[in-house]
């Protein structure tokens, strides 16, 4: 069993602001940016784990890089559980098909997440991968893209856009509105 007092690497795995407040701590409020590490103690670990939605914190979206905590908080893990970024990025580029439906199989919900958003950043050519992505998370990467690449092409159209004549002008003898002043000046008594 760890010590309450050890201080544990947990870090975030999701691409979204990942957040929690413990009551017995005092109201302590925790947010981990994406990709952040934080050192936690493990007294904290445990109070997250025991209130609702902790535990699915812990399994799904933070990684907690301890071996002996892990197993303490969350008895057994997939290999999943361990990707980071890079390994997801191998996975989608060399990856066999085998290896990348069994991290669609077991991965936490984090890391589906990062595998959908790397598909669309390195636009995956891949299509049994996009159609695998499809089917697990109904999120369909192909549309993603495209969506991207038009995106682009209007904000590099935005950007292009370049006066071709001057604009037109009214030569009217319409009277311009007049500013009047006042012909008394204000002042102010101070007692």
């Amino acid at each position: 069993m760890v010590d309450k007092n050890t201080l544990i690497k947990v870090r975030n795995r999701n691409k979204g602001t990942v957040g929690y407040t413990i009551p017995d701590l005092g109201n302590l409020h925790r947010n981990f940016q994406p990709g952040e590490t934080k050192e936690v103690s493990m007294d904290e670990l445990r109070k997250l784990s025991w209130i609702p939605g902790g535990d699915v914190m812990l399994k799904d979206y933070l990684i907690i890089e301890n071996e002996e905590a892990l197993r303490e908080l969350i008895s057994s893990v997939e290999p999943e559980y361990y990707y980071t970024e890079e390994d997801i990025i191998k996975l989608l580029q060399t990856g066999t098909m085998d290896q990348f439906m069994d991290c669609l199989e077991f991965a936490p919900e984090g890391t589906i997440e990062l595998v959908k958003d790397l598909a669309v950043k390195l636009e995956l050519n891949d299509i049994q991968k996009r159609d695998a992505i499809l089917k697990r998370t109904g999120f369909n990467v192909t549309s993603a893209i495209n969506i991207n690449k038009e995106s682009e092409i209007d904000n590099n159209e935005e950007e292009n856009k370049t006066r071709r004549a001057a604009p037109i002008t009214s030569n009217t003898n319409e009277e311009r509105p007049v500013r009047r002043v006042s012909k008394y000046d204000v002042v102010s008594i101070k007692e």
